[in-house]
């Protein structure tokens, strides 16, 4: 593969669609290669969009505006960021040769769907999994529920950081998850996943990497076990790295494995899954980098959104870690358009800690507007200090 110069007739470009903030960390690392890139999203000034050689806005859920687009851009790849994509239209883009979709088409058609990724993983490869099942009505809900057993989960098919995902304790429950989920899905199915709960000691993500080795063929690799904690369904902190058995880690990455190589492609996969003691279950998978793996910005040589880069054209990797540390969430705590940021020199007086503010145009009460990043001699004291660091961003309206 060549490098050509941005901008240029021979520059390589490579289209994200969505733009948020991992999105802005994958343009980074691609700039620093010399790739020229474009970011789409449905709304304007989207983080990816700041740092983007060109930006785009439109219904990613079109498939006629998203074709136009590839056809006016001609990007070599084209990098999903988020679930509201018209999937089978990326389909139809790969197999007519307009640009090479990461990892494939196909993943990124299965995993935006809860009903095909989970399918996948337990129905064809046989993996472990919570028990679930599906509805498409508020009937089949109540009736999937009184199967599953309470408590349990309920979560729209398409969805992403929690949204629409509803902890569901009692039946009078069942209908508002029922509503819920209809609102907050990135694109509403009319369907939701029903999953039963699995008593766990942690949950993981295991960021595993396909890259082409020095005989140019596809090899994986694994980065070292991200711990994280979860507030209805979203990412609050994570760390890096989560302490397991010898025995768990293996299983996990033979899970991970395993449906890595069923979808196929380049680039960073992030596998969530369940640990208790020595067992692991399946529990979703994104073919791109993961919000939790935000912690690796300052925990390995090369951060997930350099292993991305890198793996997807065609580089070599390395996903060794350099030291343990943790990531906080900086929420919005208002609701305002261009808000204010106050308190970064007390944040950044914590020792050994860094934050990155997304530069999102609007915020909300639970809406992620940066994240803070600490290292220590151990996950705890990393914690402490991400959590603390998160703790002195202020903002409100200007």
């Amino acid at each position: 593969m060549q490098f050509g110069t941005p901008l240029s007739h021979h520059a390589l470009r490579v289209m994200l669609l969505g733009s948020g903030e991992l999105g802005k960390e994958v343009i980074i690392e691609l700039q620093r290669l010399g790739i020229e890139t474009i970011a789409v999203d449905r709304y304007a000034h989207a983080p990816a969009h700041q740092v983007a050689h060109r930006a785009h806005v439109i219904d990613m859920g079109d498939a006629k505006a998203l074709r136009a687009l590839v056809e006016q851009e001609r990007p070599h790849f084209i990098v999903p960021e988020i679930e509201a994509i018209a999937t089978d239209e990326l389909l139809s883009i790969e197999a007519d040769g307009l640009a090479r979709v990461i990892p494939t088409a196909r993943a990124a058609q299965l995993t935006m769907n809860r009903a095909g990724i989970r399918r996948l993983a337990a129905e064809t490869l046989q993996l472990p999994t919570s028990p679930y099942r599906f509805a498409d009505s508020r009937e089949k809900l109540h009736a999937a529920i009184r199967e599953i057993g309470l408590p349990c989960f309920v979560k729209p098919v398409m969805s992403s950081s929690g949204k629409g995902q509803s902890l569901v304790r009692e039946p009078e429950q069942i209908d508002a998850a029922w509503t819920y989920a209809a609102h907050a899905a990135r694109i509403d199915r009319g369907e939701v996943i029903i999953e039963g709960m699995i008593d766990f000691d942690f949950e993981i993500t295991l960021l595993t990497v396909r890259a082409l080795d020095a005989n140019g063929q596809p090899v994986t690799h694994f980065c070292a076990p991200i711990g994280h904690r979860q507030v209805n369904g979203d990412y609050v902190e994570s760390w890096q790295p989560q302490p397991m058995s010898e025995v768990a880690r293996n299983r996990a990455r033979h899970l991970a494995r395993q449906i890595t190589d069923n979808l196929g492609g380049l680039g960073v996969f992030g596998v969530e899954l369940f640990i208790k003691g020595d067992d692991v279950w399946f529990s979703e998978l994104s073919p791109r980098p993961h919000d939790t793996g935000m912690v690796t910005l300052c925990t390995q040589y090369q951060s997930e959104f350099s292993l991305h880069a890198r793996a997807i054209l065609g580089l070599p990797v390395d996903v060794r870690l350099r030291e343990t540390g943790a990531s906080a969430v900086i929420y919005g705590n208002c609701d305002c358009t261009a808000p204010v940021y106050e308190g970064l020199a007390a944040a950044l007086s914590v020792p050994n800690s860094d934050i990155r503010l997304f530069g999102k145009p609007y915020a909300t009460l639970t809406r992620r507007m940066g994240v803070a990043l600490s290292t220590a001699e151990s996950t705890t004291i990393a914690r402490e200090r991400a959590t603390l660091c998160a703790s002195r961003i202020q903002l409100h309206a200007c």
